[in-house]
């Protein structure tokens, strides 16, 4: 069995509802993500605790974009040659706006400013140890409205 490990760890959890990983200041309740530590980022709060705290799995795109030209080192290529891939700024009910990759297989075109998206884990690379794994956004499907004849 192959193993599956966060290519980054601590920035998320696994399993069938995965969720990013944030900080919660204990002095003004602000979030934040990736974790902070060391003071508070909110220039109004002098507070230094802070408490880990899953963020909602579900959020609407505030942005987007694509990544027409390949990232530069540590960034792995899936494919050679380079691929474009979208890219999602994504705003959570916590209140913040989190930019990450869209899931495999999905463009600019599946999706606009103001649609749901939901957090996903895909293999982000495999090396002799595993999958590395990596959380990305993936557009939620719209449920068909249905009509009432007369």
């Amino acid at each position: 069995m192959t193993a599956t490990t966060p290519a980054i760890e601590g920035w998320f959890t696994t399993g069938p509802e995965p969720a990013l990983i944030g900080s919660a200041c204990t002095t003004c309740s602000t979030v934040f993500f990736p974790r902070t530590a060391g003071f508070c980022r909110n220039p109004a709060c002098n507070g230094d605790e802070f408490t880990d705290t899953e963020l909602s799995r579900r959020g609407r795109v505030w942005s987007y974009t694509d990544a027409q030209y390949q990232p530069p080192a540590p960034y792995i290529a899936p494919t050679d040659p380079y691929v474009p891939f979208a890219l999602a700024a994504v705003e959570v009910p916590e209140g913040i706006v989190i930019l990450g990759q869209v899931a495999d297989g999905y463009t600019v075109d599946d999706f606009q400013v103001g649609d749901e998206m939901e957090l996903v884990v895909e293999t982000l690379y495999t090396d002799d140890t595993g999958d590395r794994t990596i959380w990305r956004w993936r557009p939620v499907p719209v449920e068909p409205v249905e009509t009432k004849e007369a």
